[in-house]
């Protein structure tokens, strides 16, 4: 069963990383670059602390361990104990992995890139869905990268369907743990 999925996902990344043209190869790398971002990021930021009905405090704190769970799941604890290799490490596909930029690491299995926008994106959309129902287009976003991964030839989409699974998982749990606390926190003010 492994072999198969494995199989299946070498032959989609086949097929999408063979994707190019000269737009693209221009643009994918961008999109890929975390800190081109930070504008996004600082976006999000402000709309969460002044929209979401959370003190400052609580969304940075939110936002620190949701990246935290969100990374180090994928990157602390999934890439070294599953030590699946990048496909432009993986000797099956050299000389067939159309590389962009430097490969990183040597394993990736699950993206921190996936992980992480899509832990941004949801956490955001979770929070604010109700006030801007239109945070529902940072999903796009998330998926953009998590895309831009498998067209720089550094990631399986297995990699970055995983990733995006622990970033939803952050953000539900950090989501939860934040209306938790606030529930704690009003039933001990009203005691």
């Amino acid at each position: 069963m492994i072999k198969t999925l494995e199989a299946w996902d070498k032959q989609l990344f086949e097929l999408l990383n063979s994707a190019h043209n000269g737009f693209l190869d221009f643009l994918m790398p961008w999109i890929s670059d975390k800190y081109i971002w930070i504008p996004l990021y600082g976006l999000i930021l402000f709309s969460l602390i002044k929209y979401s009905g959370y003190k400052w405090w609580q969304v940075i704190l939110g936002i620190i361990l949701l990246i935290t769970i969100s990374d180090q799941l994928a990157s602390g604890l999934l890439k070294p104990w599953v030590g699946r290799l990048r496909p432009c490490y993986d000797p099956e596909l050299e000389g067939i992995v159309h590389l962009l930029k430097g490969c990183g690491g040597r394993f990736g299995f699950a993206s921190s890139h996936a992980s992480n926008s899509f832990a941004i994106a949801f956490f955001t959309w979770l929070v604010l869905k109700d006030s801007f129902p239109n945070t529902k287009w940072l999903l796009l976003w998330a998926g953009l990268v998590a895309y831009s991964r498998i067209y720089l030839g550094v990631h399986f989409p297995g990699d970055v369907i995983m990733g995006a699974t622990i970033g939803w998982l952050a953000a539900f749990i950090v989501c939860i743990l934040l209306v938790n606390f606030n529930k704690t926190k009003s039933i001990s003010s009203d005691g």
